[in-house]
């Protein structure tokens, strides 16, 4: 069967996908052709000064100093945040005369500091007046890509260095007045000119670029095309296919809210279609957009923050989230599939579903540019060059099939995808050096690591909930990246010094901690997207994906005492932790859906219980292990008799 007649096929393309994904983000759709071409001609210079720069191109014997090449990159991009992503609501169809204005200032400013960036290098040039009016366009900037809460979290932490000699504990530190701290944030390497810009303009860009190639390109239609293939015409298939077409989606975008717009415009409606309610559906879609961002090769922008703060090559971060990220959809699999099985609900039907041969016949080239990614990542070691590379390779497959050839306006479509996710990922990344600034200048991180050890008692349990509870709380705001790297240099040294830990473990305990909000309430923007597209009331669609991503909640934990989990030091305890993980992962899922896969439903009162022995099982400690087994034992036979004795009556 071609995939051209079927109804999957038929639900939409890369186009309208991007579409739906700018109407969340950006207005340009809504914009005059003119000024869609200014957007269009920035991020095409934006991305060739790049190129320039990371691949050491001269120019008349002559090549860019990095601080040349960050402003540079910082006003053309920072310039497209304020023609991309509007002020207001009502500005969201037209281009107000204030932010082209703001635009051309932060353009015309970073122009100038980069003819004298030589003279910042040697003599320490510095221009406070100048350097203020680009700390205001930041804030802006920020609000603009990461909300009001974003703005007043990095306004607060970024100007906590004048008050900070008044305040008490581990929050005192070294005060500055105001002009230093613009000159800290501004033009020294712990503000803009430092890790946050390094991250977006050099770390993470060729990652930024390889995706927005990937998605002009119809990557996204080929990942829901053979999850389609593969599990839509089984027991609950289209929740299935949400859970791995978001996988890959979310893999690739780096994006909570685009995955969930992108996938979600697609698997929800298809979910409610076979029976699932509104909420439920919408639900899936969270958690399974969010589990992308932590989802090898490409993850989120907060595990490249991760590499550079710990000091560790991408692969090493890539190949540790491996086995988190696998028990997390299993988790999430495994529900879906026991809400299917409790409502005897059905897959696609067959005749509306590709074959697996159609679609690789059609899309073989993103596997095969994903598997050279991977290949390049992990083999041949070229860490931030490999997306370069497989973006060329993309190109150059897309001319196999005529449908696919990068015509002038694929070309188009494919830098505008481009330019807005380095707009996006700008926005919310590179103001966080005001926030990184005022941690060191102040000398506060050292006090405050103390200081959680010492308000946990030396307690690491104790200490660790505290992490937890320092995670939800900034995550809630939107900030965890944020939240990443004030914990990163506060309560990581303390865990660490207390229990002895490995510390990619406990980096990555702090990253997936700080991303739980999206799908956790009260704030759940994730959720709250997908109930909006999936016409359901957002607080029971967060309520249900907390249900549903109820395993993310437990398997940091696992591997901050387990690190083999993330393939750390000895490997030899896989042998019989993964088996016994597992088991009560599905028990864990069985206790929160009502229904255990092979045995039936759970009773009310054995839901809990289950979900209890599920979690001791898992828990990657022999005692705990042992107790869980017992405990998961008699839980499972106490199940299976009682849906013995009500078949029996019936």
């Amino acid at each position: 069967m071609s995939v051209d007649n079927t109804a999957t096929e038929k639900q939409v393309d890369t186009a309208v996908v991007a579409k739906k994904i700018e109407v969340e983000v950006t207005r340009l759709n809504h914009l005059a052709g003119w000024q869609r071409m200014i957007f269009f001609f920035l991020s095409l210079v934006g991305v060739l000064v790049a190129i320039f720069y990371i691949f050491g191109f001269t120019f008349r014997g002559q090549v860019l100093i990095q601080v040349q090449y960050y402003w540079i990159f910082i006003g053309i991009f920072i310039a497209c945040v304020f023609i991309a992503m509007p002020a207001r609501k009502k500005d969201k169809t037209r281009l107000p005369w204030y932010d082209m204005i703001i635009a051309l200032a932060v353009l015309g400013i970073c122009i100038f500091f980069m003819y004298n960036a030589t003279d910042m290098q040697i003599s320490g040039w510095k221009n406070i007046p100048l350097a203020i009016a680009i700390w205001l366009i930041m804030m802006e900037a920020a609000r603009r890509g990461g909300g009001f809460s974003f703005l007043l979290v990095v306004l607060i932490l970024g100007l906590y260095p004048l008050i900070a000699d008044v305040l008490p504990g581990i929050m005192h530190g070294i005060p500055y007045d105001f002009p230093s701290i613009i000159d800290s944030g501004v033009f020294r390497e712990e503000g803009m000119m430092g890790i946050t810009t390094k991250i977006v303009a050099e770390i993470i860009l060729g990652f930024l670029v390889f995706a927005g190639v990937l998605l002009a390109s119809g990557a996204g239609d080929f990942f829901i095309g053979l999850a389609n293939a593969l599990l839509g015409g089984v027991r609950g298939g289209p929740a299935k296919v949400s859970v791995i077409a978001s996988a890959f989606f979310g893999s690739l975008s780096g994006s909570v809210f685009s995955n969930i717009v992108g996938t979600g415009a697609i698997t929800i409606p298809t979910m409610k279609r076979v029976g699932y309610p509104p909420h439920y559906a919408g639900a899936v879609e969270a958690c399974a957009s969010t589990g992308g961002t932590i989802m090898p090769p490409v993850m989120g922008a907060i595990a490249f923050v991760m590499a550079v703060t710990i000091n560790v090559e991408y692969s090493v971060i890539m190949v540790a989230a491996i086995i988190p990220s696998v028990l997390f959809y299993f988790g999430l699999l495994m529900q879906v599939d026991a809400y299917a099985a409790k409502v005897g609900m059905k897959g696609l039907p067959k005749e509306e579903l590709p074959t697996v041969r159609s679609v690789m016949v059609k899309g073989w080239p993103f596997l095969a540019v994903m598997i050279f990614l991977i290949w390049g990542l992990l083999f041949m070691r070229w860490e931030y060059m490999a997306p370069w590379y497989a973006s060329l390779l993309m190109i150059v497959l897309s001319f196999f099939r005529r449908e696919t050839w990068m015509t002038p306006k694929k070309l188009f479509a494919t830098f505008r995808q481009i330019g807005e996710l380095i707009t996006q990922t700008a926005a919310v990344i590179i103001p966080i050096a005001f926030v990184v600034s005022a941690l060191t200048i102040t000398g506060v991180t050292g006090s405050m690591t103390a200081g959680l050890v010492k308000l946990g008692g030396g307690n690491l349990f104790l200490v660790l909930l505290l992490g937890i509870i320092a995670c939800y709380i900034m995550g809630m705001a939107g900030l965890s990246i944020v939240a990443y790297i004030f914990l990163s240099v506060t309560l990581a040294p303390a865990i660490i010094k207390i229990g002895g830990l490995d510390m990619l473990a406990v980096h990555l305990f702090i990253v997936y901690y700080a991303m739980l909000s999206g799908i956790t309430p009260p704030v759940a923007a994730g959720a709250f997207l997908a109930g909006t597209i999936a016409g359901a009331p957002p607080m029971k669609t967060a309520f249900t994906a907390m249900r549903l991503g109820i395993v993310i909640y437990f398997v940091p934990l696992f591997f901050v005492f387990q690190p083999a989990m993330v393939l750390q030091g000895n490997l030899f305890p896989l042998l019989y932790i993964l088996p016994t993980c597992v088991a009560g992962i599905a028990l864990i899922a069985g206790g929160a859906e009502g229904y255990l896969i092979g045995v039936g439903p759970v009773q009310s009162w054995a839901r809990i219980p289950l979900v209890i022995a599920g979690f001791l099982l898992s828990f990657p400690t022999v005692m705990m292990t042992l107790i869980g087994l017992a405990a998961s034992a008699v839980m499972v036979l106490l199940v299976w008799i009682g849906n013995r004795k009500r078949l029996l009556k019936v």
